[in-house]
C-alpha cells in the first residue's frame, strides 16, 4: 500500500511526494545515552555508505556525533523502526547559528534542523525526509511558524528540495559554502509514518 503524504512545489513544476507504509511504523522520541552503541552503529554504516561511492564520510567524527546522545538539553532526536531499531538521528533546536540568518530572520520563531544521519539500509523508506516532515509538522503543533536548515553541498540540498524546503541563500564561510534553507511548518498526515513518543501541549493535537 502507498500513502501519498504531501505535495510540493519545485522549480519544474509540482510532484506529489510518496511513502510505502509498511508493516514497520517509526516513533521520534529524544535520544538517551543508552541509544549511543546503536547510533554509533548506524554512523559507522552511513560511513561505509560514503565511502564506498567516494564521498567524504564522518569516520573521523563518529564518536562526537554519537556523543550527542548524550546531550542533556534534549535537543537530540532519534527515529526508531519498531522493527529495525535506531533508524536515524536529528538536533531540533530553537536558536540557529549565529550565521546565515539575517537579524530578522533570526527574531522570528523557528525550529533549526542539523546533524540529520540516517541509517541508508533504509533508505527506500526515506527516513530523512520522515524525520524533516516529523518537524514541520512538529512546528506547526507547537505555533512556531518556520523550519529551517542548512547543509554544506549541492546534493543534499537538492535532497531537502524534495521535501519541501526551499533555498533562502548560500553563503560562502572560511573553507565551505552553505545552503541556507528554509520551509513554512504546516501540519502534516503523519499517522501510520512516524509518531512522537512525548506528549504535545494541550490543544496542539
Amino acid at each position: 500500500m502507498i500513502k501519498t503524504v504531501m505535495s510540493f512545489s519545485l522549480a519544474d513544476g509540482w510532484r506529489v511526494a510518496t511513502v510505502a507504509c509498511v508493516t514497520e511504523t517509526f516513533v521520534m522520541r529524544p535520544a538517551t545515552p543508552a541509544d549511543r552503541p546503536a547510533v554509533t552503529r548506524m554512523i559507522q554504516a552511513r560511513c561505509q555508505w560514503m565511502e564506498e561511492r567516494g564521498l567524504p564520510s564522518w569516520r573521523a567524527g563518529v564518536d562526537e556525533l554519537a556523543g550527542q546522545c548524550e546531550n542533556p538539553d534534549g535537543d537530540v532526536w532519534i527515529l526508531e523502526g519498531t522493527e529495525h531499531g535506531v533508524a536515524g538521528q536529528m538536533v531540533v533546536q530553537d536558536q540557529g547559528p549565529p550565521w546565515g540568518w539575517t537579524d530578522e530572520e533570526r527574531a522570528e520563531p523557528a525550529l533549526y534542523l542539523s546533524g540529520s544521519i540516517t541509517d541508508p539500509v533504509l533508505r527506500s523508506r526515506k527516513p530523512g525526509t520522515l524525520m524533516a516532515w516529523w518537524a514541520v509538522d512538529r512546528a506547526a503543533r507547537l505555533g512556531v511558524p518556520w523550519v529551517r536548515r542548512h547543509c554544506h553541498c549541492a546534493q543534499v540540498a537538492s535532497y531537502n528540495l524534495t521535501q519541501g524546503f526551499e533555498l533562502v541563500r548560500e553563503e560562502q564561510r572560511t573553507h565551505a559554502r552553505l545552503f541556507m534553507m528554509a520551509r513554512r511548518a504546516e501540519r502534516l498526515d503523519m499517522s501510520g509514518l512516524v509518531r512522537t513518543a512525548t506528549p504535545y501541549p494541550p490543544g496542539s493535537e
